[in-house]
């Protein structure tokens, strides 16, 4: 084979690309033979993002294919390089989140899969305190957000490790830092910013407290900002920040328990998405069209109109069959059960959905969200109905 005799002197990058496609083409041993050497000589280079990147292709395509046993060098490998990236990140004077996100996510995902659950756990503990240091720098700049980011890892990584009473803590801080941000926003009249951070702050009050009373008012608080926010666009001029307020407040006064505040607004949205979409749909804007189609699909679900709702979402599939809508379809359908049932212990796989579309996992979000719809009746009956919209049947 030409392609290995010149490998001595050949890119990695272009040893990778010839791997693939043997493995593609069914040449399965060659392939990853070849891939295995552009990792190697990634390496080799210092480049250790692509050297992690392939290891742990091996050793997942071997976990799949052929045993835990074969895959996990491979995979023990990619977690140690991760590990390298994650300590030369954070010794850098301005730390890259994004990248530090995916070297963290990727090794406690790795230990996750060959089920080293003592390094899962220490590695957890230790990601977790890195992120609570940063969340503490930040706040000491009064960098609000960039605080928030680092400590809403820190909480996620420290119960990953089962870490519960730290978790609470991260908590605890950042219902401090939400609860400044907030006044801060209002004070500047974001009101779509602050009904962002309320609902943030009313998801970390019930972790601390529970479903209560004080979850209630930061979330009816959420609704109302949201709702103020969709009044100030519209006398703007514009529907498309008015509606897309509107669903949001529906979506608040769901989780705050005012069903009836939920359905006018639902209903009122509803009939201004019906113009909106309209008109991008005679500008021929299909990307515009898709996002204002799944608003609509939301706000139906959110007053119980189920048929109509995934009539509108087939247009959205239509349109664009991208991941993200059809986690977004699901995830709303979720929090209406849980709005409608009152089974709020739920809303901790709405809150890790979340976050692992923020820190751009959504293959793990679309996972976790199918495995809890097929395990309730009702939402096992919906979702067949959403795959129907899909073209899965």
């Amino acid at each position: 084979m030409r392609e290995l005799d010149l490998l001595g002197s050949t890119p990695p990058e272009e040893i990778e690309e010839i791997g693939f496609k043997y493995v593609e083409s069914g040449k399965i041993k060659e392939g990853l033979k070849l891939i295995l050497r552009a990792a190697q000589k990634y390496e080799e280079k210092g480049n250790y993002e692509d050297a992690a990147r392939l290891f742990r292709y091996i050793g997942s395509y071997l976990a799949k294919k052929a045993s835990s046993e074969k895959a996990r060098p491979y995979l023990l490998k990619a977690a140690s390089l991760y590990i390298r990236l994650v300590e030369e990140e954070i010794s850098k004077p301005d730390v890259d989140l994004d990248a530090l996100d995916q070297y963290t996510l990727s090794v406690l995902e790795v230990f996750a899969t060959t089920g080293d659950s003592q390094f899962l756990t220490k590695y957890g503990i230790k990601f977790a305190s890195i992120y609570e240091e940063l969340g503490s720098s930040f706040e000491n700049m009064y960098d609000l957000k960039a605080a928030l980011r680092v400590y809403e890892s820190a909480f996620h990584y420290y119960k990953i490790a089962n870490s519960i009473e730290d978790a609470k803590r991260i908590a605890n801080k950042l219902v401090d830092v939400y609860s400044k941000l907030t006044e801060e926003l209002i004070e500047n009249k974001q009101f779509e910013e602050a009904g962002d951070a309320f609902w943030n702050l009313a998801k970390y009050i019930r972790i601390l407290f529970g479903h209560d009373e004080h979850y209630i008012e930061m979330m009816d608080t959420a609704a109302s900002n949201y709702e103020r926010a969709s009044k100030m666009a519209y006398s703007e001029g514009d529907l498309d920040r008015t509606t897309s307020n509107l669903v949001k407040a529906q979506y608040a006064y769901l989780l705050a328990e005012n069903s009836g505040r939920a359905k006018l607004v639902g209903i009122n949205a509803i009939r201004m998405l019906n113009q909106v979409i309209g008109t991008y749909r005679t500008a021929g804007d299909d990307k515009n069209t898709a996002r204002k189609l799944m608003e609509l699909t939301k706000a139906l679900l959110g007053i119980g109109k189920y048929e109509e709702a995934i009539n509108s979402y087939k247009e959205v599939i239509n349109l664009d069959s991208g991941i993200l809508y059809k986690i977004d379809i699901r995830h709303s359908l979720l929090q209406v059960y849980i709005a409608e049932n009152g089974v709020y212990d739920l809303l901790d796989i709405v809150e890790i959905v979340d976050f692992y579309v923020s820190r751009k996992r959504p293959a793990h979000a679309y996972e976790l969200l199918i495995k809890v719809l097929e395990s309730t009746e009702m939402l096992s009956k919906i979702n067949r109905k959403i795959l129907e919209a899909e073209g899965y049947y």
